[in-house]
């Protein structure tokens, strides 16, 4: 008697622009044994275009990103992302996103020390205008889980290199009128070169490399935002 192998059952998920483009935020598929993440991408295509033929696309695989080629197990979750443009009370935590409005206060909070004789803040705040349009509001969406692991390592990180400091990110999701503060970063250290550095180098890496969209409003329509401007 021939046993069969049994499938390998995913969840897809899709975020922001490839979430319009499908009309789906999730799209279970079940798959051969030893299927791979091109597998699904495949399976996925086939029912949704979502890019251009020949675009590559970032894989995360259970909130790590990965490569086409990385295997499945049934049951793990699999996001498809687009470029990107972010218990515990939020009082002194380092790593937040949220739809409520932000506090500058509560994210210097988590980064205060006795220690610390520099203290730097970054605010990104809503613009009235951008590439010669009128902007009316922005839409911000997050895949939340990994975008706050993301933000966490990044913010370990440059903790150990810029040691003794602190660093804290805190970002906003949903619809932000003109004016709002989309994000905070914080950085704390001894000396003020140090928290410069490091508030500096988290904001960059925030916007490169975390997955959370924005969404820009004009009078000509609305479009998600690929470039970091």
């Amino acid at each position: 008697m021939v046993s069969r192998l049994a499938p390998v059952r995913v969840i897809v998920r899709l975020f922001a622009s490839y979430r319009e483009a499908a009309g789906v935020g999730h799209i279970p598929l079940e798959l051969a044994d030893g299927a791979t993440a091109r597998d699904a991408i495949r399976a996925v295509l086939r029912q949704h275009p979502l890019v251009a033929e020949g675009r590559q696309l970032v894989i995360a695989r259970n909130r790590e990103y990965v490569g086409v080629d990385a295997p499945l197990a049934d049951g793990d979750e699999l996001a498809l992302i687009p470029p990107v443009s972010g218990g515990a009370t939020r009082a002194r935590q380092r790593i937040y996103v949220t739809s409520e409005p932000l506090s500058v206060d509560e994210v210097l909070d988590a980064v205060r020390d006795d220690g610390f004789g520099g203290l730097v803040v970054f605010l990104g705040t809503v613009r009235d205008r951008t590439r010669a349009k009128h902007v009316t509001h922005l839409e911000y969406e997050a895949y939340a889980e990994m975008a706050e692991a993301k933000m966490r390592e990044i913010a370990d990180r440059l903790e150990r290199e810029h040691a003794p400091a602190k660093v804290a990110m805190h970002h906003r999701v949903g619809d932000l009128a003109i004016g709002d503060t989309a994000v905070v970063v914080a950085a704390g250290a001894p000396h003020r070169d140090a928290a410069f550095a490091a508030a500096r180098e988290a904001i960059d890496e925030l916007k490169t490399v975390v997955p959370i969209w924005k969404k820009e409003f004009t009078e000509d329509g609305a479009v998600w935002i690929t470039d970091h401007a």
